[in-house]
């Protein structure tokens, strides 16, 4: 039968992770951001049982939308929502999809079933107040299960949808974070997840032929997390990710439904397992590595846990899917190369181009590669990072410097393909990205080291960080600046209020200035999730005590504040009062709130307009400082 159309066949010799040559910079047209943040990026692949229908997103019309490959490889857009889509999810014969969209920012994702082949979409909820998601399809493509909050605005529930008519019925209901995880092959069982915090969470067994059936696969008295993957063919037994081991790492194991008994099938490995699919049939697992940051694939066959061919891809893996016969589907990034889409046939070994993301004109020959460095932070903690040096650096020489601070907490930097961060250095800046102590990827220890009352930690390690770069000869005071998102946003703030005479600029995206407004005016859905890492409203001195709001007297560092109106996660009063509280004191502070955005701009237009003025107000504190000088 006649594959897709794939424009490019690429040998599995071919080293996808090698930057191209570098080009002479003296003579290499080097665009504005504006042009770079213009270079695509795919992700969220997706592919059918029987390989015929592709789907990827990307936001290269403006806003993230949902794409189909066409046979003769051509991308064919199918939604068209003025906003784009938050998620989207495949029958598994490809027939159909359900698609997840929300307005504004706001992320109340409304479902949408659309046809995969015309993108004709009918809107399946109609609840502007109802968050819905964590959508998953039974595996005849006739219902999906997806948790929603509409029961009381705070617990999500879990709910069953029969396509198309649209009839739903309550599936789990229980208070908190419940999503559907794995659907059995017999179409009796659904496993439910329940997350009470990012270091704790549980597995049920719901039984769907009976009513009140529903068991705890999990027990366990300390915090660990549960993540389920799929069953076994025989119903027996199910494919987890779990930490709740001696390493404290999250691994690959099977649980034995009747007797709850984990066990762990593969040898044990230094590296955390951050990802996971199976084969429609149960027979094949991928398991993605998280190996300092970057995402190794390993594939296996279940049947007897050999390991199977992988491409040769140096870089970050960040989602695999199969087919029903023996392939991968493959989104792949590295520090020097976008992200793009691929096929693996393992049996071949051949790996196919999917996707052809665009580089706007820019000759990827200029794109550097990061070096992963680690310091001693204050107390003998090694926290490691990321560092971008501009083209020629010389060890010993001051350039302006920005300090990249990733948000969660229970995230990390991983040097993926980012746009701006070239654009910096090939306009004389260097980028350090550490992950501080609360990271993920690391193990659970490491990222309970910031919790509730050690939280001013993570905070030092930055700090550490800041002073290493001076020490080391990499920059200066005055030409050092920190930018951050979201809890990253909150650790800019307390880094120019704990360290007021480090920093030049700083850049304050989304962030938390104030932690009792911050839960009190959250979502509620988010407020239990949030306190478990933070500290509890119910302890006001201590959000008190580490709200840079409080400390708002130190600040001298010019400040830029972006912010989205409509953000959910950390509400626009966070970035109004950080900003007034400033100007009142007679400080340098520059805002730009978006009134069509949430949590961090998504739409083309108001993106380019924050990184230019980001990149004007850099320039500005940091540079100038430079030519003073």
């Amino acid at each position: 039968m006649r594959r897709i159309l794939f424009s490019i066949v690429v040998l599995a010799s071919f080293a996808c992770g090698h930057a191209s040559a570098q080009v002479d910079l003296d003579t290499a047209y080097v665009p504005d951001v504006e042009t770079f943040l213009q270079i695509g990026s795919v992700g969220s692949p997706s592919i059918s049982r029987d390989g015929q229908q592709i789907f990827f997103s990307t936001n290269m019309s403006g806003v993230n939308q949902v794409y189909r490959v066409t046979r003769e490889g051509w991308p064919y857009q199918l939604s068209v929502f003025k906003d784009g889509i938050d998620f989207y999810n495949m029958a598994p014969d490809g027939h159909a999809l359900i698609v997840g969209a929300s307005v504004g920012g706001d992320e109340q994702s409304q479902l949408f079933w659309m046809d995969a082949v015309t993108g004709r979409p009918r809107k399946m909820t109609s609840q502007a107040d109802v968050q819905y998601g964590s959508v998953s399809w039974d595996r005849e493509g006739k219902s999906i299960f997806y948790r929603s909050n509409e029961a009381n605005g705070r617990d999500f529930y879990v709910y069953r949808m029969y396509v198309p008519d649209g009839r739903t019925e309550l599936v789990h209901e229980g208070q908190g974070y419940n999503v559907p995880a794995a659907y059995s092959h017999d179409g009796r069982w659904l496993v439910v997840g329940l997350y009470e915090s990012n270091e704790n969470s549980n597995l049920y067994l719901v039984d769907l032929h009976g009513k009140d059936k529903t068991r705890l696969l999990t027990p366990h008295d300390d915090k660990a997390v549960y993540y389920a993957g799929d069953f076994t063919a025989d119903g027996a037994s199910l494919f987890i990710f779990t930490n709740d081991n001696d390493e404290g790492m999250l691994r690959p194991a099977m649980l034995d439904l009747l007797s709850t008994h984990v066990t762990y099938p593969l040898p044990i490995s230094k590296w955390e397992a951050e990802d996971g699919a199976g084969s429609p049939d149960g027979r094949y697992a991928g398991i993605i590595y998280n190996e300092e940051g970057y995402g190794r694939l390993h594939i296996y066959d279940k049947e007897t846990w050999k390991e199977l061919p992988v491409p040769p891809m140096d870089g970050i893996v960040s989602g695999v899917s199969f087919t029903g016969t023996g392939q991968a589907l493959i989104a792949f990034s590295s520090p020097t190369k976008a992200p793009n889409v691929w096929l693996w046939d393992w049996s071949a070994p051949q790996l196919r181009r999917v996707t052809h993301t665009i580089y706007a004109g820019i000759d990827p020959g200029l794109f550097r590669d990061p070096e992963l460095v680690k310091i001693k932070s204050f107390d003998g903690l090694e926290v490691p990072a990321f560092l971008y040096l501009p083209p020629g650096y010389k060890k010993g020489t001051p350039v302006p410097f920005i300090m990249n601070l990733h948000g969660g907490p229970e995230a990390q930097f991983r040097p993926y393909f980012i746009r701006n961060f070239q654009y910096l250095m090939l306009n004389g800046y260097g980028v350090l990205a550490p992950n501080v102590r609360g990271s993920s990827g690391y193990g659970k220890e490491y990222q309970s080291l910031d919790n509730y009352k050690l939280r001013m930690n993570s905070v030092k390690d930055a700090g550490a960080y800041a002073q290493w770069l001076i020490d080391e000869g990499y920059t200066t005071s005055d030409m050092l600046g920190v930018r951050g998102g979201s809890y990253g946003g909150f650790m800019v703030l307390a880094c120019i209020t704990e360290f007021p005479d480090m920093f030049a600029a700083a850049v304050d995206v989304v962030g938390i200035a104030n932690f009792q407004t911050f839960l009190q005016n959250t979502r509620e859905y988010r407020r239990h999730l949030r306190e478990a890492e933070y500290g509890p409203l119910s302890d006001p001195e201590f959000l008190e005590s580490v709200s840079p709001i409080y400390k708002v007297d130190r600040i001298t560092t010019p400040l830029l504040v972006v912010h989205g109106e409509n953000d959910p996660r950390v509400p626009v009063g966070e970035a109004r009062q950080i900003a007034q509280a400033i100007a009142e004191r007679g400080g340098i502070v520059d805002t730009l709130i978006f009134p069509d955005e949430g949590h961090g701009a998504s739409k083309r237009v108001n993106v380019l307009k924050e990184y230019r003025t980001q990149m004007d107000f850099f320039d500005r504190h940091l540079k100038g400082a430079t030519r003073e000088e």
